[in-house]
């Protein structure tokens, strides 16, 4: 009965695999979301969504699958409530109060309610604003939206007001989520992770479970056994663009930083402006009287880090090809020759442009870099492209 829904999330992209449909069909016949669409909802993103950016994409086939749910008509309706008995028995065990119960046998039971639904509906030809009969909103009918009525069928409201309705009619609306949309520190920490080579060293001041376990037995005695934390051993040269064109990336960069900050333990950073030349420096407040010769870096950071440049590369192509055209200073040496030097001590290397992709092609020094680096390994700061540039440099 799933199956056309499994086919949806399939075509919509999302990465379900049969076992997590199964799974789904297990927890179905196991009662855990019965006559319920919000418990439905979440028990289906629950087995079949295992990677946040996907909720989306899940969404839309959801609305696809189930569309209709949202725009009910009194004909949906008068056809709906045509449910047996024993269905309106476990609602109420299941929603209602004792007292909710006690009062709806008083006035007829559901029987009696239900009854006079299709009745109404057969009856009403348009739509009814107030009043205690016709189905409508802002009355105190048993039936319709906004109103009140101690006992009743909410149709076409978006939220329950006083809690009394026996069956929920509800439209159904679900956050937006994309992996090219939505961007923040959390989500670049869960790209960036990718980018792990996991090693123990240093104090021995995490409990061995496993250890303690063996040992205990092979001893006789308790005998506790700890070892180093597991942290990520990856080596990371950050180097940052600043100023003129990067100005409108400054939140996303700085998003960016501080989930790799987070990330790596092995981080160091260098600030440049356009393009890398005979100069980098840590601190932008002392850009000109503090800054650090490229050929130290180069000399300090073996072919062991993962070189990472962030950067819209957008400048003259003078700044990148010919000395003396930086636009700050007289630079003695082209930014092709250095960012060539940088490419050759650090294998690894990746540029993450925060400019659109669909751009590129329109900016030459754009795609100069692109040719020094290669073109694998500039990539869009997305989360898809900060994921695709983690897998280029494993």
């Amino acid at each position: 009965m799933f199956l056309p829904f499994f086919d949806q999330l399939r075509r919509g992209g999302v990465p379900v695999s049969l076992r997590e449909y199964l799974s789904f069909l297990d927890a179905m016949q196991a009662g855990l979301a019965t006559y319920d669409i919000d418990a439905f909802y979440f028990l289906a993103r629950t087995c079949m969504v295992k990677d946040e950016r996907n909720l989306d994409k899940f969404d839309r086939a959801f609305a696809a699958t189930f569309e209709g749910l949202e725009a009910i008509s009194p004909e949906d309706v008068l056809n709906a409530v045509d449910i047996p008995q024993d269905w309106l028995e476990k609602m109420a065990e299941k929603h209602l109060t004792p007292e909710e119960k006690a009062e709806i046998d008083a006035l007829g039971g559901f029987d009696a309610l239900m009854k006079t639904l299709k009745e109404r509906l057969k009856d009403q030809k348009g739509r009814h604003q107030g009043g205690n009969k016709w189905i409508g909103t802002a009355g105190t009918s048993p039936f319709g939206a906004y109103g009140y009525n101690p006992e009743g069928v909410r149709i076409g409201q978006d939220e329950s007001r006083h809690q009394r309705a026996v069956k929920v009619w509800d439209k159904r609306e679900f956050r937006n989520l994309d992996d090219t949309v939505e961007i923040g520190t959390r989500n670049i920490k869960v790209a960036l992770k990718r980018l792990r080579r996991w090693a123990r060293d240093g104090a021995t001041d995490e409990l061995d479970l496993d250890g303690t376990i063996r040992a205990t037995a092979e001893n006789g005695y308790l005998d506790v056994q700890t070892r180093p934390e597991r942290r990520n051993a990856v080596k990371v040269l950050l180097f940052l663009d600043v100023g003129g064109s990067m100005d409108p990336h400054i939140k996303l960069v700085e998003e960016l930083f501080s989930a790799a900050k987070s990330e790596f333990k092995h981080l160091e950073h260098y600030y440049f402006h356009n393009c890398l030349y005979e100069g980098v420096w840590r601190d932008n407040r002392r850009r000109w009287n503090a800054q650090v010769p490229t050929w130290e870096v180069l000399r300090t950071y073996g072919p062991d880090y993962k070189c990472i440049f962030v950067g819209d590369a957008s400048m003259s192509p003078y700044e990148v090809a010919y000395p003396g055209g930086a636009n700050e200073h007289w630079n003695a040496e082209s930014g092709d020759v250095w960012l060539r030097r940088a490419r050759d001590q650090w294998p690894s290397h990746l540029w993450i442009n925060p400019l659109d992709e669909r751009y590129w092609r329109y900016t030459q020094s754009v795609q100069m870099i692109q040719s020094i680096f290669g073109e694998d390994r500039m990539v869009p700061m997305t989360l898809s492209g900060i994921e695709r540039g983690m897998k280029v440099l494993t």
